[in-house]
């Protein structure tokens, strides 16, 4: 992509009262753009940010069995009436259709969904209605709608969103804790793959409204984060602090020697046991012919909350930094007024299968390189009079400090 001709730009400054960090940088870079409170657009690099997070995700639901589907965002307000959270869920947005005056449940008016189990288990109950259909699981990756109150913290907490939520069905409990482990595995290897494997715990919370027992955040240390967490890194599973009067020490070795941090939440798992099978009249057929209740359990990440996460995690005071397997780009070819040159190479990169980002705009080096260094792609190439003079190519990792002079061959080696 020639960075002529991206109808995007940067910018050196945005809205006093856009207060947190992702949000600032990801404008500033042109990423995003914010167009209400908690509500933003992502634009040509943030959507592909914004995509490999989600193929990510989706490759490691798939590897477990997930099925993906793709459900409405708008639903009846009488499937919220069914489980008795249509006013006890204060953050749902709510809206009619032409025509209808009246606020009355079933009168027409429809909820924007916050969260999908109000439809997934009537959709499901059309079809899996035997213990041979048993156990499942299906997600999607969809859009979200909550009314929250102070959307100020950018992409990590808004009125609208995306959210990757997988819902799985079982014939008993047990069986719903024997998945309920496996999709444990699979959120470790998405961060793993996001690139903050090594700084996010299991983290013990409130059951909420599903269970007694605790349900499971994934906490990722940051040091702008939401949340504090109290860390057992010998057995990496912390508590937040919410659950602290409920449970003080490690629930693996026991220690009460934790490390308290700041944190914030990139996903969540819920056992939601019969809740909504029950509300729903949810049973199946078992082998002897007796109706049984379903078992169920969701398991949520919001691939634009990581995004922001990610880049409040790794920013320095230039600007964002992504890993390999998310950056928009995976070079960002710069041309210090050397555009015959570095078109030679833009193409040699493209034939090569590189993602590149080529700056080949008319405005100075010093624009350029912050720019650059802003926009955060992992691996950056200079060409300037100077390199072509001395026959070689200015190569840097976002990471590191101090460039490499190399030959295009050495630069080829280590982008394979």
């Amino acid at each position: 992509m020639k960075q002529s001709v991206l109808f995007t730009k940067t910018s050196k400054d945005v809205a006093k009262d856009e207060q947190s960090l992702n949000s600032q940088l990801l404008i500033k870079a042109g990423f995003i753009d914010k167009i209400m409170a908690g509500v933003y657009e992502f634009l040509p690099l943030g959507y592909r940010v914004l995509k490999k997070i989600e193929q990510i995700i989706r490759e490691e639901m798939d590897a477990i069995g997930g099925q993906e589907i793709f459900m409405s965002a708008l639903s009846p307000k009488e499937n919220w009436q069914t489980t008795n959270r249509l006013d006890s869920m204060d953050v749902l947005f709510e809206t009619r259709g032409a025509n209808e005056e009246s606020r009355r449940v079933n009168d027409g008016s429809y909820i924007l969904n916050s969260t999908h189990e109000e439809i997934i288990t009537p959709l499901v109950k059309k079809f899996a209605l035997s213990y041979k259909d048993l156990p499942f699981a299906t997600y999607q990756i969809q859009t979200k709608f909550r009314n929250e109150p102070r959307p100020k913290s950018g992409l990590l907490r808004g009125r609208e969103f995306i959210m990757k939520d997988l819902y799985s069905f079982h014939v008993s409990e047990e069986d719903m804790r024997v998945y309920y482990e496996v999709v444990k595995e699979a959120y470790f290897r998405i961060f793993e793959r996001l690139g903050i494997g090594e700084t996010t715990y299991i983290t013990l919370a409130s059951g909420g409204d599903f269970t007694k027992d605790f349900s499971h955040e994934f906490q990722t240390e940051c040091p702008t984060g939401e949340d504090e967490i109290h860390v057992c890194d010998k057995c990496k599973i912390a508590l937040n602090k919410e659950v602290l009067d409920r449970q003080d020490s490690c629930p693996e070795c026991g220690t009460k020697d934790l490390r308290i941090t700041k944190a914030s939440e990139v996903g969540n798992i819920f056992p939601l046991n019969t809740k909504f099978s029950k509300a729903f009249d949810y049973y199946f057929t078992n082998e002897k012919g007796e109706k049984e209740i379903v078992y169920m359990a969701s398991y949520g990440i919001g691939p634009s909350r990581l995004m922001g996460v990610i880049v409040e995690k790794f920013a320095d005071d230039r600007g964002m930094s992504w890993s390999q397997s998310i950056s928009p780009y995976s070079v960002h070819l710069l041309s210090l007024g050397q555009n015959d040159e570095a078109d030679k190479i833009y193409e040699k990169l493209i034939n090569e299968g590189v993602e590149v980002l080529y700056d080949d705009r008319d405005v100075s080096p010093g624009i350029k390189l912050a720019d650059s260094d802003l926009i955060g792609c992992p691996n950056r190439i200079v060409i300037s009079s100077k390199t072509i003079e001395n026959n070689n190519i200015e190569f840097k990792k976002r990471s590191q400090a101090e460039p490499q002079f190399l030959s295009l061959e050495q630069v080829l080696a280590k982008l394979r």
